[in-house]
């Protein structure tokens, strides 16, 4: 099994998001499942293939052309594609992947993990989506989802779609357990109901 890491580029302020990146990578490598990410260097990108490299794990990273050439690629995976686009890099990963879990992260972490969300409920993928929730990072995240819900925006179960954890361990058992609802629209549908 491959899981797919989404997370920053950054470290964050917080020591608390490099342990868990850091374990994370060493929990994956334990278990025997592989990684694939954006292939980086830096941030908790590079903590969570760093600590699974040092155990022998497997890690496949996925990196635009451009940030190669930045210097930012990591040299020491198991193996690394090159390509020309953010676009052909989320595509890849999502490939190579068996389910998401997101560490924190800005921006790009989240338009990753909810481009997947998007392609799990349209039926596109029956992958599990889960964010590893450090320190209540993915708290409001939590709450704005259930307002999706709420007001009618997101079906319930599509919500109940996303995990939200505080362990590695947990993540893991629930991405291989995952079992997905219906999608979204079906062929004799014409309307979300929520």
């Amino acid at each position: 099994m491959n899981v797919c890491i989404f997370c920053g580029s950054h470290a964050g302020r917080d020591e608390a998001f490099l342990d868990a990146a850091r374990r994370t990578g060493r929990i994956l490598a334990e278990r025997g499942v592989g990684i694939v990410y954006g292939g980086g260097r830096v941030g908790l990108m590079g903590a969570v293939a760093d600590a699974a490299r040092a155990l022998g794990g497997a890690v496949i990273g996925v990196i635009p052309r451009a940030l190669v050439e930045a210097e930012l690629a990591h040299r020491d995976l198991t193996d690394l594609h090159v390509v020309d686009s953010m676009h052909e890099r989320k595509a890849m990963m999502s490939e190579l992947a068996d389910g998401f879990i997101a560490l924190p992260g800005g921006a790009g972490t989240l338009e990753e993990m909810f481009e997947q969300w998007t392609w799990a409920q349209l039926g596109i993928h029956e992958k599990a989506c889960a964010f590893l929730n450090v320190r209540g990072f993915f708290d409001p995240l939590r709450l704005m989802i259930d307002r999706m819900a709420d007001d009618g925006f997101v079906r319930r179960d599509h919500a109940e779609m996303i995990a939200f954890r505080n362990d590695i361990e947990s993540i893991l058992d629930y991405v291989e357990t995952y079992r997905s609802p219906p999608p979204k629209w079906t062929s004799n549908s014409c309307t979300a109901k929520p």
